[in-house]
């Protein structure tokens, strides 16, 4: 007896109308940054074509402009940062408030207080955080760490609190028995438990501060330590954008975040899963 099994189009039309809409734009990321600007022509077949020949002379000419290893290290100076003190800090508070938000109206309001920030746009704090690091002499990469660490304070908090509800309190209870303190339990016990939750939270940290421009462009305006982001910016002129070598800065730009994420992937994946099985 066969079984017939029922082909669902509907989603497999979403799948490919998904697929393709990440797949074109990489295609013509690619295609773009290894051509020649003569060989860019205003013609559909002309953008989309194969180069005629593959060099690295836009990747080379790219690195040059932008002052890749030195740009790099400043990306990755403010990204790590963030990251680890993201790791660090919003777990913690995650902690308390989850922990203590059901049983506490205070716990509560401070939880929904800190939550609310998402949805406060940045170009209302523009100015006013300008104005302010600079008076406080933070108008430098340290100053956007602490901004990027209380930017995604919302977001972090949330996570860590919804994904908390997975982790049974008898662990707690059990540690307090043997004679631990809140501070040793959590973490020898909640901190490591929470694994899938930090990688989460790392790539998606990560991620925002390794393609933003707008927080480095308004803090540090005036100084010399340029993000890859802000460095990519030299490519956009009065007249035009060179479009060969802005994709070729595009594409060595996402190498780094790129492999950070393969490496957290599958912490993420179990992430989902246990956060989706209560």
């Amino acid at each position: 007896m066969k079984i017939r099994k029922k082909s669902n189009w509907g989603a497999m039309t979403v799948l490919i109308l998904g697929l393709t809409t990440i797949i074109f734009p990489l295609y013509m990321t690619v295609v773009i940054a290894f051509k020649q600007p003569s060989e860019m022509t205003n013609t559909i077949s002309g953008i989309l074509s194969l180069p005629s020949s593959w060099s690295l002379q836009n990747f080379r000419e790219a690195m040059e402009i932008t002052d890749f290893w030195h740009s790099l290290f400043n990306s990755l100076k403010i990204t790590v940062s963030t990251v680890v003190l993201a790791v660090i800090l919003h777990s913690l508070m995650g902690y308390a408030l989850g922990r203590n938000k059901k049983g506490s109206k205070f716990y509560n309001f401070v939880y929904l207080f800190i939550v609310s920030g998402m949805f406060v746009p940045f170009a209302i704090l523009m100015m006013p955080l300008a104005k302010q690091t600079a008076e406080m002499g933070l108008d430098n990469w340290v100053g956007v760490v602490i901004l990027y660490v209380v930017f995604y304070m919302p977001m972090n908090i949330m996570l860590y609190s919804g994904y908390l509800v997975n982790i049974p309190i008898a662990l707690e209870e059990a540690a307090r028995v043997d004679g631990a303190s809140t501070w040793r339990t959590y973490w020898t016990i909640i901190f490591p438990i929470m694994r899938p939750m930090h990688a989460t939270v790392a790539v998606l940290t990560a991620l925002s501060v390794w393609n933003d421009v707008m927080t480095p462009l308004v803090i540090m305006a005036g100084s010399d330590e340029n993000t890859l982001p802000l460095a990519q910016l030299n490519f956009q002129s009065q007249f035009g954008t060179n479009y060969n070598l802005a994709f070729a800065s595009y594409l060595l730009a996402l190498i780094p975040i790129l492999i950070f994420y393969l490496i957290c992937q599958k912490q993420i994946l179990n992430g989902v899963v246990n956060g989706a099985v209560k």
